[in-house]
C-alpha cells in the first residue's frame, strides 16, 4: 500500500475508533463527552471518506449503525450451547425452596446470590473474533436461532468493536425503551395501523423486519448479561463478569444487587416490584444466579433449565374498572378512534381515567361494550389498555358499539380508505379536526415554531372558519385576529410577526410542520439535507428514496405517495406562492465550481446523485435538470438515459465517476 493510501487507512481508522469512544460515553454511560454538533461533524467526514475509498470498507464501522441493509431472508444458525429458559415464580415460597435447594447441595460451603433485573425483551447470542463482532443469533428454539448480525450491528450502544481483542460469546436482551414504544404506536394508531401489544411485541417485530433501517429508526437498545465459559477469562463470579462486559464497552444493566441471603433476595425483588414503573424499560421480574461459578456444577441443570439460577417474576398489575362512556377522536389523517372513559383507577403509579380502544375490529374482538366492567392493564407501563371485558357482570344495561355512520366532528362521511385496513377514516377532506390536529402539527416547536398559536387559538380559528387549510394561516389578516375574543392589539401583532417569521425557516421545519406519514424530526432533517429544495423532494421517486440512509422502501412509498396527493401538491403551490421559504440552506465551503452548470444523469458506484448535487453546490456551482447550451458538463453514471443523447448534440463535455473523482480529489 502506498503513503497516501496507509494515511487515508489510518484517518478513518482513527476516525472509527473515536467515534465508537463517543458512541460508549452517550450510549452506554449517558455521559456525552462532545456537542452533537462535533459528534455529526465526524460521523460525516468518515462517512465521506468511506464513501470515497470503498476498499477500506468494515461491516463494523460505526457508520453502518445508521446505514440500511435489506437482507433476502433469515438464515438459521446454531447455538455454541444450547439457550436454556429460566425456571420462574411469582411467589416467596418458591424463592425460598430454590434457596432451600441450593443450601442442601452446596453444604458448608459459603455463597451469593446476585439479583439482576429481568428486562422484557428478546434474547440473542453475539460472537467476536479477536475483539471484532461477527455473529448475532436470536434465541429461536434455544438449539438454534436465526441470524440478526445486521440487525444487532444497527444498535447504538452494542460495541461492533471491543476494547479488546477478545475471542468470546456474550448473551443479552435486545428491548425497545418505553419512550420509543409509546412513540412507533401514537404514530401506527394515527395512520390506522395495527398497535403493537407491548414493547417486547414492538422489538420482536422489529428484529423480524427484512430491511434493517428499522432498528434504528425504531431505537431499540440492549444489554448483555451473560459470557460463555467465563473461567476461562479468569472470572470467578458473576458481578466479575458484569465488570468485564462494562471493561469491554458493552451496556449493561445497572440496578444489580449482590445478596447474602434469601431474605435480601425477596427484599429486592419487593423494591423493584414498587419501582418498577420508573424505568425507562420493560422489566417483568429479578434474576436471581448464584453468583460464584465454580458451585454450578454441583448444583448442575434439568434438560429446560440451570438449577443455579430462577427468574423471580412480578405478579401483572391489572384492574378492574367501568366503562362510563365512549367518545370517538378524529385525527390528522382521518381516522376515528374510540375512546373509552372510565371509572377513576389507580394503576402502574398514576391514576387512570382513559383507555383508547384503538379501532372498531378490536371492540369487537374484545366484545367491549360501554357500561362494562372491564381488565384494564398499561401496556408497557404506559399506555392504558383494555384487556378483556368481564361479561358475567353485566347486568343488562350495557350498550353495543357500532362503528360512526358519520363523521363525530364534521358529520361528513366514513369509512375505509383501503379494503384490508382496519381504521375507520373521515373521508372528508374538509373536516375540521383534522385540520386542527395538523395545524397544531405545523405550528408546533419541531415544526414551523410558530409561538403563541397553540391549540386553543388553533380551534377558535378553525370554527370561525378562518382556517380551511394549512395554507390559510399565511392569509390571516390582522382586522379579522382583533375581531376575536381576548385578542389584542399587542397579542395580534406579536401572532403576526411569529407566522411572518416562520417564512424564513429552513425546509427541514416545514418537513416536519407538514406531518408527512412517517416522517419524523430526524428524517426530516436527512430529506432537506439530501434534495435542499422542495420542489426535488416533490419529484423524488421512491428508488430515489431508498438510496438515503435509514429509509427503507415502506418509508419511501409513504413519502412518495404523499407527495403526489393533488390536494397535498395545491397546498405546498399555495405555501410557496404566500412566500415561505422551501430550501434548505448550502454551507458553501469553496468556489471552486463558481459559475459552472452541472446536470447529472445515470447511476453511481460511490455516490448517490442527491450527494453528488450537495458536492457540486457546497463548492459554488449549479445543477440544472435538464441539458443546453448554459451546461458546462454532463456527470454521467451508468444507464444515463436521453440525457447524454442530448449532451452528445450540444457538444456539452461529459465526465465519467472515475473522472469526477479524481477531478474532485484534485487540490
Amino acid at each position: 500500500m502506498d503513503q497516501p493510501m496507509e494515511r487515508v487507512k489510518t484517518e478513518i481508522d482513527q476516525l472509527r475508533e473515536e467515534i465508537e469512544r463517543h458512541n460508549y460515553a452517550y450510549h452506554v454511560l449517558a455521559h456525552p463527552v462532545v456537542s452533537d454538533k462535533d459528534y455529526d461533524d465526524l460521523f460525516r467526514k468518515l462517512l465521506t471518506l468511506e464513501r470515497k475509498y470503498p476498499q477500506f470498507d468494515d461491516p463494523n464501522s460505526p457508520t453502518r449503525k445508521v446505514g440500511a441493509l435489506v437482507i433476502e431472508g433469515f438464515q438459521t444458525v446454531p447455538h455454541s450451547i444450547p439457550m436454556l429458559s429460566l425456571d420462574n415464580t411469582y411467589n416467596e415460597t418458591d424463592i425460598r425452596e430454590f434457596h432451600g435447594r441450593v443450601a442442601r447441595i452446596l453444604g458448608k460451603v459459603p455463597f451469593s446470590y446476585l439479583c439482576e433485573l429481568k428486562i422484557d425483551g428478546v434474547s440473542f447470542a453475539a460472537r467476536f473474533e479477536a475483539g471484532v463482532f461477527v455473529r448475532g443469533i436470536s434465541r429461536g428454539n434455544g438449539v438454534e436461532g436465526e441470524d440478526i448480525t445486521e440487525h444487532i450491528r444497527r444498535i447504538s450502544s452494542f460495541p461492533n468493536r471491543l476494547r479488546r481483542p477478545e475471542t468470546l460469546e456474550v448473551r443479552g436482551e435486545i428491548y425497545m425503551p418505553k419512550s420509543s414504544f409509546a412513540a412507533i404506536n401514537e404514530q401506527r394508531e394515527e395512520e390506522g395501523i395495527a398497535l403493537f401489544a407491548n414493547p417486547r411485541n414492538a422489538a420482536a417485530g422489529t428484529l423480524r423486519q427484512l430491511d434493517t433501517a428499522a432498528v434504528a429508526k425504531r431505537r431499540l437498545d440492549s444489554f448483555v448479561y451473560h459470557l460463555l465459559d467465563p473461567m476461562r477469562y479468569g472470572l470467578k463470579t458473576q458481578t466479575e463478569t458484569l465488570d468485564f462486559f462494562k471493561e469491554l464497552g458493552f451496556k449493561t444493566e445497572p440496578h444489580r444487587a449482590l445478596c447474602a441471603s434469601v431474605e435480601e433476595v425477596i427484599a429486592y425483588w419487593q423494591l423493584w416490584t414498587a419501582k418498577r414503573h420508573g424505568l425507562p424499560f420493560d422489566i417483568d421480574g429479578a434474576v436471581i444466579k448464584v453468583n460464584e461459578f465454580g458451585w454450578y456444577e454441583s448444583l448442575g441443570a434439568t434438560s429446560h433449565s440451570p438449577r443455579w439460577a430462577i427468574a423471580f417474576k412480578f405478579p401483572a398489575e391489572q384492574k378492574e374498572t367501568r366503562v362510563l362512556s365512549v367518545e370517538y377522536s378524529v385525527g390528522r389523517t382521518g381516522v376515528i378512534t374510540p375512546v373509552a372513559n372510565l371509572a377513576p383507577v389507580s394503576l402502574a403509579g398514576t391514576t387512570v381515567r382513559r383507555a383508547s380502544l384503538h379501532n372498531f375490529e378490536y371492540v369487537r374482538e374484545k366484545d367491549i361494550r360501554s357500561g362494562d366492567t372491564v381488565v384494564v392493564e398499561k401496556a408497557g407501563d404506559i399506555i392504558p389498555q383494555i384487556v378483556r371485558s368481564v361479561s358475567e357482570k353485566r347486568g343488562g344495561q350495557e350498550t353495543i358499539l357500532f362503528p360512526p355512520e358519520k363523521c363525530p366532528v364534521c358529520l361528513g362521511p366514513v369509512g375505509k380508505e383501503r379494503e384490508e385496513e382496519v381504521a375507520i377514516r373521515c373521508l372528508n377532506p374538509l373536516c375540521s379536526a383534522k385540520l386542527k390536529r395538523s395545524m397544531e402539527i405545523f405550528a408546533s416547536r419541531q415544526g414551523m415554531n410558530i409561538e403563541g398559536l397553540g391549540e386553543r387559538w388553533i380551534h377558535e380559528l378553525v370554527e370561525r372558519g378562518l382556517l380551511k387549510e394549512l395554507s390559510d394561516l399565511y392569509r390571516l389578516e390582522r382586522q379579522q385576529l382583533l375581531a376575536m375574543p381576548r385578542m389584542g392589539e399587542k397579542s395580534v401583532l406579536r401572532l403576526l410577526t411569529e407566522i411572518e417569521g416562520s417564512k424564513k425557516n429552513p425546509l427541514h421545519r416545514l418537513l416536519t410542520g407538514l406531518g408527512i406519514p412517517t416522517v419524523g424530526v430526524k428524517t426530516a432533517k436527512e430529506l432537506a439535507a439530501a434534495f435542499k429544495d422542495l420542489n426535488r423532494l416533490k419529484t423524488a421517486t421512491a428508488e430515489e428514496l431508498c438510496r438515503l440512509d435509514g429509509i427503507g422502501a415502506e418509508m419511501a412509498a409513504a413519502i412518495h405517495g404523499y407527495f403526489q396527493n393533488p390536494a397535498v401538491q395545491r397546498v405546498l403551490d399555495e405555501i410557496e406562492a404566500m412566500g415561505v421559504n422551501t430550501k434548505e440552506p448550502i454551507e458553501q465551503v469553496s468556489e471552486r465550481f463558481k459559475g459552472l452548470t452541472f446536470v447529472i444523469t445515470g447511476t453511481f458506484e460511490h455516490f448517490t446523485r442527491e450527494e453528488l448535487r450537495g458536492l457540486i453546490e457546497k463548492n459554488g456551482g449549479k445543477v440544472s435538470e435538464s441539458v443546453s447550451k448554459k451546461t458546462n458538463y454532463l456527470l454521467m453514471g451508468e444507464n444515463p438515459g436521453s440525457k447524454a443523447q442530448k449532451a452528445a448534440q450540444l457538444n456539452t463535455p461529459i465526465i465519467s465517476e472515475a473522472q469526477w473523482q479524481k477531478w474532485f480529489d484534485q487540490e
